[in-house]
This record gives C-alpha cells, sequence and structure tokens, in this order.
C-alpha cells in the first residue's frame, strides 16, 4: 500500500518575531531600538516540516492554531512549502502563540507565550491521518502540556501501525526533565537531542557519558552540538561529523533544519554517516537567512548553496 506522507509530524505551531541589532546589555526600564526585524513561521516542529518538504519529503503536518490572522501566517507559510495542512485544528476564539528571538552579541534570548500549542490534545489527533505515512515525527514534547500524558501512547500506536519514529524533545522551560520522557524513548527509534538537552535528560557532565546512556534506550542516538557538528551512535557503531563553516546571519532552526536533512536521508535508505552530513548541510543553509525557514523560501538560493557545499559533508566514522 502507497503512503499518502512520507512523514506525518505532530507538534507546535507559532510565529517568530526577530528583533536584530540590539544592544549587547539591555538595561531594565529603558527602550532599547532595534535596527531590524522580521516576522516569519517558528516553532520546531513547524521549522522542521517546512524545510523537509522544501527538500522533496512528503509531509503531512499536525496541530492547532487560534481564529487570529497569525495562524493563518503560520498555516498559510506551511501550505506554500508544500507540506500538507489538513490535520492542523482551528480552535475559536483562542490566540495562536508566538516567540520573541533577541540575537543578542553574547546569548540569544528566546521569549514564549504558548497560546494554543499548550492546548493541542489527543482528541484533536486524526489517527488514521497519522499513520498514512511511513514515518512518525514528534517536537517540544515540553511544551505540548495537554497533549504530553498521551504522547507515549501515541508514539506506541504509530509502532503498532508499522510506522518508524523520531523525536526531538526540545528544551524544558522548567529544566525540571521529569522521568515520563523516558516513556517516550521506549518507542522512538531516533532520538535527536542538542548537547545541552542530552546532558539534562541523563544527568551527565559529557556529551560523550551522555550519547552511551542515550543509547541504551534508542536504536539511534544523535546529538547537534552546534558549531562542533553532530555525533552519532547505533549500536557499537560511532559518527562524529564536524559543522560546515558558514557566515551566519542568525542560528534560529538550525537544529531544526539539521532534523530535516537527516531524516529526508534516512526515508531515502541512506547510511547513517550520510544522513549526518546532509543534516549538517541544511543546517548551515538555514543560518544564512533571517529566521529559521527563508532560506529555503529562495529556491535558487537553496539549491545553489546545497549543490555547492555537498561535497563538504563526507566524515569518518
Amino acid at each position: 500500500m502507497v503512503k499518502r506522507f512520507d512523514i506525518s509530524v505532530v507538534g507546535e505551531l507559532n510565529a517568530d518575531l526577530i528583533l536584530y541589532g540590539l544592544p549587547s546589555t539591555l538595561e531594565p526600564e529603558r527602550e532599547h531600538l532595534a535596527t531590524d526585524s522580521v516576522i516569519t513561521l517558528g516553532s520546531s516542529s513547524a521549522i522542521f516540516a517546512h524545510n523537509l518538504s522544501f527538500l522533496g519529503s512528503r509531509v503531512g503536518f499536525s496541530s492547532c492554531i487560534g481564529s487570529d490572522p497569525l495562524g493563518k501566517f503560520c498555516v498559510d507559510r506551511l501550505r506554500e512549502s508544500g507540506v500538507d495542512v489538513s490535520g492542523v485544528r482551528t480552535l475559536p476564539d483562542e490566540t495562536t502563540g508566538v516567540t520573541v528571538i533577541l540575537p543578542l552579541a553574547r546569548q540569544r534570548q528566546i521569549l514564549t507565550y504558548l497560546g494554543t500549542t499548550s492546548q493541542l490534545q489527543f482528541a484533536h489527533l486524526d489517527l488514521n491521518y497519522l499513520r498514512n505515512a511511513s514515518h512518525f515525527h514528534l517536537s517540544s514534547f515540553f511544551l505540548l502540556r495537554a497533549l504530553r500524558p498521551a504522547i507515549p501512547e501515541l508514539f506506541a500506536q504509530m509502532k503498532q501501525f508499522g510506522l518508524t519514529t523520531s523525536f526531538d524533545t526540545n528544551d524544558d522551560p522548567e529544566d525540571l526533565w521529569a522521568d515520563d520522557l523516558k516513556s517516550v524513548l521506549k518507542h522512538v527509534d531516533i532520538f535527536l537531542p542538542n548537547e545541552r538537552e542530552a546532558c539534562k535528560l541523563t544527568g551527565k557532565d559529557n556529551v560523550q557519558a551522555a550519547l552511551d546512556d542515550l543509547s541504551l534506550l534508542v536504536p539511534i542516538v544523535v546529538i547537534k552540538c552546534g558549531p562542533k557538528g553532530a555525533m552519532a551512535r547505533r549500536g557499537k557503531d560511532r559518527f562524529h561529523l564536524p559543522s560546515l563553516s558558514v557566515q551566519p546571519v542568525d542560528t534560529v532552526g538550525a537544529g531544526d533544519s539539521f532534523n530535516a536533512g537527516f531524516l529526508h536521508k534516512f526515508l531515502l535508505r541512506a547510511n547513517l554517516e550520510d544522513c549526518l552530513g546532509y543534516g549538517n548541510l541544511v543546517a548551515a543553509l538555514s543560518t544564512t537567512c533571517a529566521g529559521g525557514t527563508e532560506a529555503f523560501r529562495d529556491r535558487q538560493h537553496r539549491e545553489s548553496f546545497l549543490q555547492a557545499a555537498s561535497s563538504r559533508t563526507r566524515g569518518t566514522p
């Protein structure tokens, strides 16, 4: 039976407002002026789905939005990328979430209003829609507050339907990293945290130890290490590939873009090393324009970057 999608995605859906050119230190009770701003598609799940679709995968997306212009903006951006959005539910009289990102010189500040993200429930999901894919992916475990208790069962059902699965927790705003997360990992084939998330989840103070612990729970563990590249473990096999050298506009959505590149190649049955390399390549592309998706919307820029840089993605086990 031919599946409708290569991958079904469940997660949050909101916009990003990014303010550039702010002072490196923000003083209380002062008005600080930005030199530029961008309103673009945000949220880990949506950035992932949007960019994956532009890479050529067939993507079905499930989430919820409010009945407001911001929600329409987000859905329109996904639709323009080729993502099927018939799994997105509109909640009447509710407000779509928004994230304000301040890329300061010393560190990036991220401020989020969850809006409808926290209201997505299991009842909003169409399991027949989700199962009509080869693979299932979920992002932002800690932000999906209403759905969170049902996420282990959701993954279990996707596995029963014969889908392979992947999972990216993203950050825990409460910094608790509760044990219910591990009940999800029992049903996950590919786990895609970043370095900080992997260490927080395992309680380890170095990424290699975290990788070893997580590999006991999940068949394939991939850890994103920012400018240090990415590493992976499958059984006894270990891989590490350095990141590509680019001059970034910002790094918003780079991890989600890595996920898109990695899973695009995984769905094409590439070997693990090539999946890592393509993930690094797609992550680098995402940093060349403002926000997590703008670099993918320009077809000429996207294709020329990927072609020019593709020879630089290979590494050694």
